[in-house]
């Protein structure tokens, strides 16, 4: 069974990973992949972030005893391959070497900001810019976007709760494009708004159901994009469909390709394959084989 169409038609793989035995899982909102090849999945289990290669292999397990075991939901990799864990529920972003060990801490775990719009609030993720600063999304109990130097000093913070520009309903997801765009996904207002560095606001895309994360071909002008109402679609960066799937939420389904919860987090290989994490059910993760 495959998805998609034309140059990036899929076939599903429910079953790469190879899990340890007796290891279980919960929901998995983070995937991530880096230079290396590995396969990050961070899930919210007693073993928060495991390791695979790119054939399911298990490679090694980090966090136990940092990572809170309910609190994973974004994950990013930048191209030193540091690993930076969102944990919504400790109000923080732990930082990883490539090596596993923590080096950075932003926020003080399990305590949020002192006043509304203050950091962090249940923050949703990270990314990295070209310039080593980083752009964080604190969206569940704040509606802003932060700013921080690459050593965690904070720079700058936008946005407020609305439905107009630069305005927040659930700022779930930050990305950064080539351009050093900064997409944010508003997935309460469905739709994902696009800033520059300062957080001027640029433009928007509004035809999408409940956007989650965003990830970026890193060769090609392409966004991936999970939405909660339990489809997956991929456009060109003018905004430009080229495929999706799933069915918003007609079609739920545990077989290949299907989604019983809603895909949240997503990550694209050196292959062009794509892993998807999804949520509202536990242990699920895909990956989509790029048949051609």
């Amino acid at each position: 069974m495959t998805f998609g169409s034309g140059e990036y038609t899929y076939r599903a793989d429910m079953d790469w990973a190879k899990r340890p035995e007796g290891w279980t899982w919960g929901w998995t909102p983070g995937v991530a992949c880096d230079s290396q090849g590995r396969i990050f999945v961070s899930s919210r289990c007693d073993h928060p972030l495991v390791l695979f290669d790119a054939d399911g292999n298990f490679l090694d397990s980090w966090g136990e005893g940092i990572l809170d075991t309910a609190a994973a939901h974004g994950i990013y990799i930048d191209p030193d391959d540091n690993v930076y864990c969102t944990e919504f529920k400790r109000h923080c972003i732990r930082k990883f070497n490539p090596d596993g060990a923590l080096v950075l801490t932003i926020g003080t775990p399990g305590v949020p900001g002192a006043q509304d719009g203050d950091p962090f609030n249940i923050p949703t993720d990270l990314a990295v810019a070209s310039t080593g600063e980083l752009f964080i999304s604190d969206g569940y109990g704040n509606a802003r976007v932060h700013k921080y130097a690459p050593d965690g000093e904070r720079r700058l913070s936008w946005g407020e709760r609305g439905t107009g520009s630069g305005q927040f309903d659930l700022s779930h997801c930050v990305r950064i494009d080539r351009q050093d765009r900064v997409w944010v996904c508003d997935r309460e207002n469905r739709r994902i708004q696009i800033f520059d560095t300062d957080g001027n606001y640029l433009t928007e895309w509004t035809d999408l159901l409940e956007p989650n994360q965003v990830c970026f071909d890193p060769n090609e002008d392409i966004v991936y994009i999970t939405e909660l109402a339990q489809q997956i679609s991929i456009y060109t960066l003018d905004h430009e469909l080229i495929a999706k799937w799933g069915g918003g939420g007609d079609t739920p389904g545990d077989g290949p390709g299907q989604f019983i919860g809603g895909p949240h987090g997503i990550c694209i290989d050196a292959q062009g394959n794509l892993y998807v994490g999804e949520v509202f059910t536990d242990g699920r993760w895909h990956k989509f084989v790029r048949q051609s």
